[in-house]
């Protein structure tokens, strides 16, 4: 289903006043590569897509926010002034960046909201950066005369998930859903924080994800350790290059150097990440070439370092990822932090029917559940729609 913004306003014209607002959309979005790059002080290449939030919200001279989920028909209204905010984690999203709004010197009044979401839940395509990055551009139009930067709003989306959903995230999600740029994805530098837009238009190829329905719990504790490894590997190569921060600045001749001082487990979860520096870049003259044959060799080359030397993978996502490849997809890979998730995978469009119907029966027959199928389109990034 297609979110339209009559599908939000009717739902706010009969929650509030009868009256129409301003409306406001911001996308979600995929990562092309670069994964398990950002703390390690690397590059990633996220896109916005088209679906993403909707939200009408009109002041109402009060101190209160009085917000409605349509999604899940549920409502709450809150005080500006509350230090605590809401419990309800959707509500806390709007709470957290009133608050970090204000922080930034906007003067945020009461206003009544409804909104509504069409990124699907579960796929990695960050759902919640849109919902943070939507009031965060609201706000700002509706009371700070546009006068906060955009980076600043997706430092706030991100403030709002440290501080008051309690989740440590990087900046991927809040910059992708700011900034994108229909026709183009973003190479962010997550050290100096500068990017560039490069164009991607595939003409003859669609985008696709896959939803192997799995979420696997370990996830956390696995990231945590597969941190610790790339800290561990920097420790010994500083040793010997004290300009080394990260693994960003390392290269396989600096790893071969320190391979009998750390794990094989630590050493093979590094090389990793030092190729995925490398293939991001290639990924980039790539896209500039316009050779998106090339961009799905790293795709797969990804999935690969990904399933094999920091293994984040599952059976479900590399058992989509054969079959991409036997279907002749031109690039295929699991997309965010592992575990379970989606696979994204660039197709050509003679082969996508073909790929799509295999795809599906073969998971079925194998895991008992088809994938859930997601087109991909690159789309614009925060903005007001009317």
């Amino acid at each position: 289903m297609h979110l339209t913004v009559e599908d939000v306003r009717s739902r706010f014209l009969k929650h509030f006043d009868g009256t129409p607002g301003s409306v406001y959309a911001s996308p979600g979005r995929i990562n092309i590569i670069g994964e398990h790059t950002d703390y390690n002080g690397g590059f990633v290449f996220p896109g916005a897509v088209k679906q993403g939030i909707i939200a009408e919200i009109k002041p109402n001279g009060t101190r209160k926010v009085r917000a409605y989920s349509i999604d899940l028909k549920d409502y709450v209204e809150f005080s500006l002034d509350d230090e605590k905010g809401p419990t309800a984690t959707h509500f806390r999203f709007i709470f957290g960046i009133c608050r970090e709004m204000m922080k930034l010197g906007v003067p945020v009044e009461g206003f009544n909201t409804a909104f509504a979401g069409d990124v699907p839940l579960g796929a990695g395509m960050s759902s919640s950066a849109a919902l943070e990055s939507c009031f965060a551009f609201a706000l700002n139009d509706l009371f700070g005369d546009n006068k906060i930067e955009k980076f600043q709003l997706a430092l706030a989306g991100q403030a709002t998930e440290h501080n008051y959903i309690g989740c440590n995230c990087g900046i991927m999600d809040q910059f992708a859903s700011v900034f994108g740029k229909a026709g183009h994805i973003m190479r962010l530098d997550c050290r100096s924080l500068q990017y560039k837009y490069f164009p991607f238009d595939p003409k003859g190829y669609k985008l696709v994800l896959l939803n192997s329905l799995v979420k696997h719990e370990l996830a956390s504790s696995a990231y945590n350790d597969r941190r610790k490894s790339c800290e561990n590997v920097v420790t010994a190569i500083k040793k010997y290059h004290p300009n080394v921060e990260t693994l960003r600045d390392a290269d396989y001749d600096m790893l071969e150097q320190v391979r009998g001082e750390v794990s094989a487990e630590d050493a093979l979860r590094a090389k990793y990440v030092i190729g995925e520096k490398y293939r991001v870049m290639e990924v980039s003259v790539a896209l500039e070439e316009g050779d998106y044959e090339e961009v799905g060799r790293k795709m797969y080359d990804t999935h690969h370092g990904l399933s094999k030397e920091y293994e984040v993978s599952c059976p479900e996502l590399d058992f989509l990822n054969e079959v991409a490849k036997s279907c002749g997809v031109t690039g295929s890979r699991v997309m965010g932090g592992g575990f379970g998730g989606c696979t994204i995978n660039l197709v050509r469009e003679e082969l996508y029917d073909n790929f799509i119907t295999t795809a599906k029966n073969a998971y079925k027959e194998k895991f008992g559940k088809e994938p859930v199928v997601i087109d991909v389109v690159i789309g614009d990034g925060s903005r007001k729609l009317c």
